[in-house]
């Protein structure tokens, strides 16, 4: 077994963990193993163990590196969780499955009309800029019950839930805690929100996607 396997199976046991600590089923959190910068044979090794739930941080790469793979695993399930620029939103709707990065009107028109044009329904979540940050992407939380109406009223998107991803010197609980209280506002039931060094943490909160990278695939 790889040492990317190995690490697989360990951050599955912990998730488990985390989930029954929380009382919740491990089975309502699942784990998406983000794998920006590492190419194919990286990957496959994971494939190989079963992981069938993975992320990517920008289209281009995800378009080098995925549609063989899918081709050789169809059960491959492939989500967008970093930010989105409109000019990429045809690309994204024809490689990802979901995207978790839907932040602002032209994205979220973008989206909807290319979805429209190739009959596919991806998974939508709205990133929220929880900690305010004016160099991260997200929606500002002032303005995420607008975008939120926005979404499903005038473009009929369905979101089916919030992404954030809290301030690298902030305590992660407040972030995590802040956004399960804006879902549960809004009526969403998915959160996406946790990475390798909090995921546990966020498990606590109500996360029911966790995305972990280096502590599946190594350092960068």
């Amino acid at each position: 077994m790889s040492a990317a396997a190995e690490r697989l199976m360990n951050i599955r046991e912990r998730i488990t963990a985390a989930a029954r600590d929380a009382g919740r089923e491990p089975s309502s959190v699942r784990l998406i193993a983000v794998s920006k910068t590492f190419d194919a044979p990286h990957v496959l090794p994971v494939i190989e163990a079963g992981q069938r739930l993975f992320g990517e941080n920008r289209v281009q790469e995800a378009r080098a590196k995925w549609p063989p793979l899918k081709e050789r695993f169809p059960d491959l399930e492939l989500h967008l969780v970093g930010s989105l620029q409109s000019n990429k939103a045809k690309e994204a709707v024809q490689l990802f499955d979901a995207i978790h990065s839907i932040d602002r009107p032209k994205i979220a028109r973008a989206v909807a009309d290319e979805m429209a044009k190739q009959g596919r329904r991806l998974k939508l979540f709205m990133q929220v800029n929880t900690g305010e940050e004016p160099q991260k992407a997200g929606v500002m939380p002032r303005e995420a019950a607008a975008l939120i109406r926005h979404c499903r009223e005038e473009l009929k998107l369905d979101i089916a839930g919030l992404m954030c991803i809290p301030p690298a010197d902030e305590e992660p609980a407040i972030h995590f805690a802040f956004l399960a209280k804006l879902a549960s506002e809004f009526g969403l039931k998915e959160l996406s929100m946790g990475m390798s060094a909090d995921f546990e943490t966020a498990i606590s909160f109500g996360a029911t996607y966790v995305r972990v990278g280096s502590a599946i695939f190594g350092a960068r």
